[in-house]
C-alpha cells in the first residue's frame, strides 16, 4: 500500500481526489495579521476578497516537519511527498527532516520519498496525478522515483496573473520583471526556468493576445513532448482556464485536461485573474 501527501500547493476538488487521493498539509496564510489555514475549510473565494482590501503584504507559513510526521503512520509502507518548489519555500526542507525523524525512529519501517516538484499548483496537482499513474502500473518504487524525477525534470509550468505584486513583494520573483507589466501596460507569460525559479517566458500586450499566445506555446511543446495530460488551476478565472482547456483539449495526443480552482496559496501568489498550467 502506499501514500501521497503533498502541501497545500497542490490544487485538487474533489472529483480529483476521488480518483487520486491526496493527503493535503496546509501552509498558513496571513493578512493583515489574521491566520488562515489552506486546507478544505478555507473559504477561498472570502480569503480572496480578504486579500484585495489589505495594505500589507500577504505572508504564508509552510508546514512544519511535525505536520508531515503525523500523517506517516498508518497500514503504508510507500510514502510520496510532493512538496512546492524549493527555490520558493522551506516545505521540501520540512518534509525532509520528518521523513529523517521518522525513519531514525522507525529504521527500515517505511520507505519514504519527497519529490521537489520544482514549480507549484498545478505543477503538484499534476505530479500526484502521475505517480498515481505509475502505482497503477505496477512499478517497483525505486523504478517509480527514477520515472517521477525525469517527469518533474521534464515538466513545463507556465502562468498569467494580471498583478505580480504579492510574488514581488514576498522576493518570490524580481521586481524588474514586475515593473515590465505594470510600467509598459505589458501581460507577462511567466514560467518555471526548469530549476524551480520563476522566469520570464514572453512579454504580451494584452490579456487576449497572451492567452491566445500561452494556447500557441502549450500545443507547440505538448506536440513535441508527446505528454498527454494537461493541468490547469486557476484564481477565479474560469472563462480564461476553459479557454486553455478548450484549445489544448482539440491535440490528438492530449488525453486529460485537469482543470481546478486554486487553493489558498496559489490564489495568494497567482494573485489577480491567474490561471497556472502544467504539462
Amino acid at each position: 500500500m502506499y501514500k501521497i501527501i503533498a502541501d497545500s500547493s497542490a490544487d485538487v476538488d474533489q472529483t480529483f481526489e476521488k480518483e487520486f487521493p491526496v493527503t493535503l498539509v496546509p501552509f498558513k496564510l496571513y493578512l493583515d495579521g489574521k491566520e488562515y489555514i489552506d486546507d478544505e475549510n478555507l473559504d477561498v473565494e472570502g480569503f480572496v476578497s480578504d486579500m484585495k482590501n489589505i495594505t500589507t503584504t500577504p505572508k504564508s507559513a509552510c508546514p512544519a516537519p511535525n505536520d508531515f510526521l503525523e500523517h506517516f503512520e498508518g497500514e503504508e509502507d510507500e510514502i510520496y511527498i510532493v512538496t512546492i518548489s524549493s527555490h520558493l519555500s522551506g516545505t521540501f526542507n520540512s518534509a525532509i527532516l520528518a521523513k529523517n525523524l521518522y525513519n531514525s525512529e522507525n529504521p527500515n519501517r517505511k520507505f519514504i520519498h519527497v519529490f521537489d516538484s520544482l514549480g507549484a499548483a498545478a505543477g503538484e496537482t499534476l505530479i500526484t496525478r502521475q505517480i498515481h499513474e505509475l502505482k497503477k502500473l505496477g512499478y517497483t518504487k525505486e523504478k517509480l522515483v527514477e520515472m517521477m524525477t525525469e517527469f518533474i525534470k521534464d515538466m513545463k509550468v507556465i502562468f498569467i496573473s494580471e498583478s505580480l505584486n504579492n510574488l514581488i513583494k514576498n522576493g518570490r520573483i524580481s521586481k524588474w520583471k514586475g515593473l515590465i507589466a505594470s510600467t509598459l501596460n505589458i501581460l507577462p507569460i511567466m514560467s518555471s526556468d526548469g530549476n524551480g525559479e520563476i522566469k520570464l517566458l514572453e512579454k504580451v500586450r494584452n490579456s487576449n493576445k497572451a492567452y491566445l499566445r500561452l494556447i500557441e506555446i502549450m500545443q507547440t511543446e505538448l506536440i513535441k513532448s508527446g505528454r498527454k495530460i494537461v493541468a490547469i488551476t486557476h484564481v477565479g478565472n474560469p472563462e480564461r482556464a476553459d479557454q486553455i482547456a478548450l484549445g489544448v483539449g482539440t491535440l490528438k495526443t492530449v488525453e486529460e485536461v485537469i482543470n481546478v480552482k486554486c487553493a489558498g496559496l496559489s490564489s495568494m501568489y497567482a494573485d489577480k485573474k491567474g490561471v497556472i498550467v502544467a504539462f
